[in-house]
């Protein structure tokens, strides 16, 4: 099955400068940094890897890592960090910042959040709530990615006719996700319907809807002992999500700072084209400064795996 287009696909150098000129934004050449991080030289990484026709890797972060401020300092630190893209959460483990931007700040609002701080969005996680409290909110905002999980698990008999009876049932949120010019990814989970690689593959070859794929959680896989390159492999054009987050305890989940080897994941994710975000992801997140150092350490780490695994084509 092939998806439409994604909302996030990437573009060629000369079409991004010319979108970015037609909407009026300028690319500044400033030195407002955040923990040393050029807000300017992040948005020129992506444009020179478009050019020298390397696949781009493109960086998001979740906003449930500051949960305790407000979203408007969550977007300033993420934009800070040099990540292009948000992906703003409901309330799992009490995280306000969905709920808020809904009630206070509505689609407007986030529009205008975003634009001060030269983010993208990129999804919204709503494990919380469900797509369809913020199906409108989410396509009116400019569309992207919903974030949720599956079902019950089955037994290994019963896979391909529960997980054909899963995706038919999601159709109603497949039409809400298609008026809003939005996509649904269905991460897997342990003791859920979508969890081992099987049941990556069964979901890929039962999917019929354009707007529906996976977001793939790297803690899961690791954590029935299966690969996640291979997981990736498996999804292929239906991974709509990638959370670049392993199996670990605290901030070691993050990449470069836990032990995992991410250079498999990496050029997984450039084999199949992956065409949005990788997410670096924790649960349990420490207090604002520490995260931040974290996610620096993870930012820092992914680009130096980006340049080993994904090497620049000889001119």
């Amino acid at each position: 099955m092939n998806l439409r287009k994604p909302l996030g696909s990437p573009v060629t150098r000369r079409r991004f400068l010319a979108g970015a000129a037609s909407a009026g934004l300028t690319v500044l050449a400033g030195t407002k940094t955040v923990f040393g991080v050029s807000q300017a030289a992040a948005q020129r990484v992506t444009a020179a890897q478009e050019s020298a026709g390397r696949w781009p890797m493109k960086l998001s972060t979740s906003s449930i890592h500051f949960m305790s401020l407000p979203i408007e300092k969550a977007c300033e630190r993420i934009a800070g960090l040099g990540f292009e893209a948000i992906d703003i959460w409901s309330a799992h483990a009490g995280c306000p910042h969905l709920d808020d931007v809904q009630k206070r700040l509505g689609p407007g609002g986030l529009q205008e959040l975003l634009a001060k701080h030269r983010l993208k969005l990129y999804s919204f996680s709503v494990y919380a709530g469900g797509y369809r409290t913020y199906a409108e909110l989410l396509g009116k905002a400019g569309g992207g990615v919903a974030v949720r999980g599956s079902t019950a698990p089955c037994q290994p008999q019963e896979l391909t006719s529960r997980m054909k009876a899963f995706l038919e049932s999601l159709q109603p949120e497949a039409d809400l996700a298609e008026k809003y010019n939005s996509y649904i990814a269905i991460e897997n989970h342990g003791h859920a319907l979508l969890d081992s690689i099987d049941s990556i593959k069964a979901f890929v070859e039962l999917n019929r809807h354009g707007r529906i794929g996976i977001a793939l959680a790297p803690y899961h896989v690791q954590a029935r002992g299966e690969k996640v390159e291979e997981a990736i492999l498996a999804a292929g054009k239906q991974l709509l999500f990638f959370y670049a987050w392993q199996h670990a305890s605290g901030v070691q989940q993050l990449p470069g700072i836990g032990p995992t080897d991410f250079t498999p994941w990496m050029a997984a994710l450039a084999k199949i084209g992956y065409p949005w975000y990788v997410n670096p992801f924790m649960h349990g997140e420490p207090e604002p400064d520490s995260m931040s150092q974290a996610l620096a350490k993870a930012r820092d780490y992914l680009k130096a795996v980006y340049a080993k695994a994904v090497p620049e084509k000889a001119s």
